[in-house]
């Protein structure tokens, strides 16, 4: 073999060694989680609140107008959408300039739930404060209230100073504690109906004619470029110092999720960042039964039983569907079996027997475990009572002749 084809060989050689390692690293260190521009970012799962995507998720962030999602949740929850409220100077003209607002007039009459309309789909600060004097008494009020609301949900890492998403340096959240609140708030049926609505009217009233807004979030637009369908809840909020902010709420093949993204660089990126991690979590993660109704987990034989009942299944009181990888394989998982401490006949069809839990990425999925059929009680066979019959003749017999006094017993004939 001459130099030039050791060479050449050596060359190939070498060539393959350099294509396996970068076949190996690239799987090694591919991911499919998406690349965003937001500063932070969360994907949770509405059901098990398992957080399939997150990015500085606990960091803290400003708001901006995604406060009004606890603006609107308090108003509905302290209010009635039917109560007609008058706007007050001080609500509608102490809002900063180029800050969204409804061109709401001092003096002007709106009901709440015209008011939570605005507020929610065209985000107007002055809405927002005509509900916080309404709700709290005050706005100041209002705010207390606000952050009282926080601590019972436990929002830890965030802290309000007013009820529209001014920026102010004690005003601030995490993209964990909004995914948090909105999972709260979409609980409320009208919530979630005026959170997801493309567009409202406010009717003609006392001080202004009639007025059509569209949403600020374009993911619920049908005609936007940026029209996403499973998107069904979402909140936009934008200053200068918060970036453009989005929480939202999306649903698809049983899967209901909520995204959250902060400090985005532009609207653009808002939009965007939250389409990629949703089809992120939509491609990758599903519901999966790990056991149906009816199933068989066990068995067990009740020791009191008939012979033809005494073997008893023990079966799942419902289908359990649990959020899984894709690529995860559900069919090994072993159950955790709790049954009661007795289990003793007479049973009766779909009586409680105990529990069952199945845990999948470190979510426990909990159902009952019930009987197949009836089991009876076994019956004590006649000849068993014949013979403690005659067990216990034979007893009185030896009581009276061994234990009774020699003066009482019956003289024997000799």
């Amino acid at each position: 073999m001459n130099n030039k084809l050791k060479k050449f060989f050596l060359i190939i050689f070498l060539l393959m060694i350099f294509l396996f390692c970068n076949i190996y690293f690239l799987g090694v260190y591919a991911s499919d989680e998406p690349s965003v521009s937001a500063g932070a970012a969360i994907l949770m799962d509405n059901r098990t609140n398992k957080v399939l995507f997150s990015k500085n998720a606990d960091e803290r962030m400003y708001p901006a107008s995604t406060t009004k999602i606890l603006t609107a949740i308090l108003a509905i929850e302290n209010g009635n959408l039917n109560d007609v409220v008058t706007a007050s100077h001080d609500a509608v003209t102490s809002i900063p300039e180029g800050y969204s607002i409804a061109d709401i007039q001092v003096g002007e009459q709106l009901t709440v739930e015209q008011l939570i309309e605005v507020l929610l789909v065209h985000s107007a600060n002055d809405a927002a404060n005509v509900l916080a004097e309404y709700v709290g008494g005050s706005i100041d009020s209002f705010v207390s209230m606000m952050n009282t609301k926080l601590n019972e949900l436990g929002l830890d890492g965030s802290h309000f100073t007013n009820a529209y998403g001014l920026h102010e340096e004690n005003h601030y959240t995490t993209a964990t504690d909004l995914a948090k609140l909105m999972q709260y708030c979409i609980k409320n049926n009208d919530f979630r109906r005026y959170a997801g609505m493309a567009s409202c009217a406010i009717p003609a009233t006392n001080m202004h004619d009639s007025r059509l807004y569209t949403s600020t979030n374009f993911l619920v637009i049908p005609e936007s470029e940026y029209y996403a369908p499973y998107i069904t809840v979402g909140k936009t909020g934008f200053t200068s110092q918060a970036g453009d902010c989005l929480v939202t709420v999306g649903y698809n093949n049983d899967l209901e999720l909520i995204c959250v993204v902060l400090g985005c660089p532009t609207s653009r990126d808002r939009f965007n960042d939250i389409k990629s991690i949703y089809n992120y979590g939509y491609e990758n993660f599903s519901l999966k039964d790990i056991v149906n109704e009816n199933d068989v987990v066990t068995q067990v034989e009740v020791k009191n039983a008939t012979k033809d009942t005494k073997q008893l299944d023990v079966l799942s009181s419902e289908t359990i569907p649990a959020l899984v990888n894709n690529t995860e394989d559900i069919e090994n998982i072993e159950p955790s079996i709790s049954l009661n401490s007795e289990i003793n006949a007479p049973i009766m069809q779909g009586d409680r027997l105990g529990t069952v839990t199945y845990t999948v990425n470190g979510v426990e999925y909990t159902t009952d475990l019930i009987a197949s059929h009836d089991v009876e009680a076994l019956n004590i066979p006649i000849y068993l009572i014949i013979v403690f019959g005659i067990f216990v003749i034979l007893f009185i017999i030896y009581m009276i002749f061994y234990h009774v006094p020699k003066k009482y017993r019956i003289k024997r004939l000799k």
